[in-house]
């Protein structure tokens, strides 16, 4: 395998392109699946008879391929970035659905029983103390989401909006690796860099933690 490295200094700017366009599909969908997923955490960890039916409905989602899904939503979106954002907001679902579901689970029920004494009320109990409680386990989800979101926009190229899995399909059809790698090694920068970012959101909105990681 000969890789042509002038080609990467000729097409920087291709590159860059592609990588931002890449980040305008995987941030929405990232962003949309957790406004889904956190109400539906809210019912499915309050209502439990209603927590198998919704993470077995998102477990099955998960099961359809992502090629097929992409074809079931454009006689309703067309072809345009809205298919491929809904077809990976699905996706990203499984996670996030129930990885807050499992954060809520994790709040011991004393501190929710001793908010609701002090007259918090419930929605003042879920906003203040279990979703901040809930948080580092959310955001293992939401970091375990968007490594894999940001991989699977690569397939949403099959209706224009892959990003920098364009780069896979040129050099497939040319037999020219060069693109091939140049696209590999920004997938894995762009999630090593998506982790990183999630990971200090955690710590700057966990101020708790980090004093009792000194302590």
């Amino acid at each position: 395998m000969i890789i042509e490295w002038g080609w990467l200094t000729t097409h920087t700017d291709d590159l860059l392109a592609l990588t931002l366009d890449h980040l305008a599909t995987a941030v929405p969908a990232v962003l949309l699946g957790l406004l889904i997923a956190l109400p539906l955490a809210v019912v499915a960890h309050r209502v439990r008879p209603l927590r198998g039916l919704l993470l077995g409905i998102s477990n099955i989602m998960f099961t359809v391929p992502s090629l097929a899904l992409f074809v079931l939503l454009l006689p309703i979106t067309g072809l345009t970035r809205t298919t491929a954002i809904a077809g990976l907001t699905v996706y990203t679902l499984v996670v996030l659905l129930r990885n807050t579901v499992e954060g809520l689970d994790s709040v011991p029920a004393k501190v929710r029983e001793a908010s609701l004494a002090m007259g918090t009320g419930r929605l003042g109990t879920l906003l203040k103390v279990e979703f901040p409680l809930a948080l580092p386990v959310i955001m293992a989800g939401v970091r375990v989401a968007s490594v894999m979101t940001i991989s699977l926009v690569s397939v949403a190229s099959y209706i224009g909006y892959g990003g920098i899995g364009q780069l896979f399909t040129d050099g497939f059809q040319r037999s020219f690796p060069t693109p091939v790698l140049a696209g590999v090694v920004l997938t894995l920068l762009l999630a090593l860099a998506a982790d990183a970012v999630l990971v200090l959101v955690q710590w700057l909105c966990t101020p708790w933690m980090r004093k009792g990681a000194r302590a």
